[in-house]
């Protein structure tokens, strides 16, 4: 949002105060809710709030006692509607406008149309406004979260996840897949927003745990909605798979579930096993689909596996006189600077599909 940083920032202790007018819900009886327990809600700051009632009059209607604001749900209505235009690019200034004409009945919401995306999926389009900044913004969130330089959509998407609004977090993320594709969107939506969070959370105490949850859930239906609609599309069905799968011990399946559906989006046979697969498992789901390519998921060096890597890569399968080795990627940062002659070390989700084309092709 294009405020001042003084108005931008995280003010906990105007947040404070705020919240100390009527308890902790922030509610007064019939009277509305607090800017406190609004900004909360909202995923934006105090100050933020008051800015808005300041310079565009999105302030609260009923103010009881003549000094301390109180929210009615129309006016939490309105400035619901102003976090979401300008979450997707719209200038404040606009978003206003539009969120004070929808409160009085004089605009409809704005319509969801359904267009094509990547791959012949279905993605509602984004809302009508102006598109969001292709170029990277330094930033730190009005909830705190540590973004940096990153694309618009991050610092919509962080905050529809820290006001804990799931509707407009899928969203998001379904108009980011539209927009970019999916491997875009994977590195320059996704990743940045789900890396801010997974760092409030850890430095925060429990306090984000929720909004990782939401988040990470989202990402996943965001992920397999892709690939459910692509997989099998333009495929030859006699091509030999590629096989995913995380390593024992290791839970983390996201950059697989998003390796495994750009691959789906590109025609390519895929096998998904999942998290934290035991060895007996990923060997018998190996010699019985004898896959082009192997790729081993791990998030800690604690369930790098490199004997086990090593192994896969020295199978020798198919038919006598035409036997082949499958191509054994070693991918996420639990491998470190581990290697060995014959594996291969993608960086990065584009990486992995280079890599994987190559021998497809």
């Amino acid at each position: 949002m294009a405020l001042s940083a003084r108005e931008d920032a995280d003010t906990e202790n105007a947040d404070s105060a705020e919240n100390g007018e009527s308890g902790e819900s922030g509610e007064s009886g019939d009277a509305g809710v607090t800017t406190g327990f609004l900004a909360r809600k909202l995923g934006v700051s105090p100050t933020t709030l008051r800015s808005w009632d300041r310079r565009y009059g999105l302030g609260p209607a009923v103010r009881p006692d003549g000094r301390h604001r109180r929210w009615a749900p129309e006016d939490v209505a309105m400035v619901q509607e102003m976090c979401r235009l300008t979450a997707v690019g719209l200038p404040p200034a606009e978003a206003a406008r539009a969120a004070k004409e929808a409160a009085r009945g004089s605009a409809p919401a704005t319509p969801l149309r359904v267009a094509r995306g990547p791959a012949d999926v279905r993605f509602p389009e984004r809302p009508s406004a102006a598109p969001p900044r292709s170029r990277p913004q330094a930033s730190r969130s009005a909830t705190g979260l540590p973004l940096g330089d990153v694309r618009q959509e991050c610092r919509g998407l962080a905050r529809a996840a820290v006001r804990l609004d799931a509707f407009a977090v899928q969203e998001q993320l379904t108009a980011a897949v539209r927009t970019h594709g999916l491997a875009k969107a994977w590195e320059e939506v996704m990743v940045p927003t789900l890396r801010a969070v997974g760092r409030k959370w850890e430095s925060s105490g429990d306090r984000y745990v929720e909004v990782e949850h939401l988040l990470s859930w989202h990402v996943s239906a965001t992920l397999r909605h892709v690939y459910v609609s692509a997989a099998g599309h333009g495929r030859d069905a006699a091509a030999s798979p590629v096989l995913l799968a995380c390593l024992p011990g290791e839970p983390h399946t996201l950059p697989l579930e998003a390796l495994n559906a750009a691959l789906a989006e590109r025609g390519v046979p895929v096998l998904m096993l999942g998290g934290a697969v035991p060895p007996e498992a990923l060997m018998t789901a190996f010699h019985r689909v004898g896959p082009s390519a192997v790729v081993l998921w791990s998030q800690s060096s604690d369930t790098a596996n490199l004997p086990l890597a090593r192994h896969i890569g020295a199978i020798r399968w198919g038919v006598r006189g035409a036997r082949t080795r499958s191509q054994v990627l070693l991918s996420g940062p639990g491998w470190g600077r581990r290697s060995a002659p014959g594996l291969l070390r993608p960086r990065h989700l584009a990486d992995a599909l280079r890599l994987i084309s190559a021998r497809e092709n």
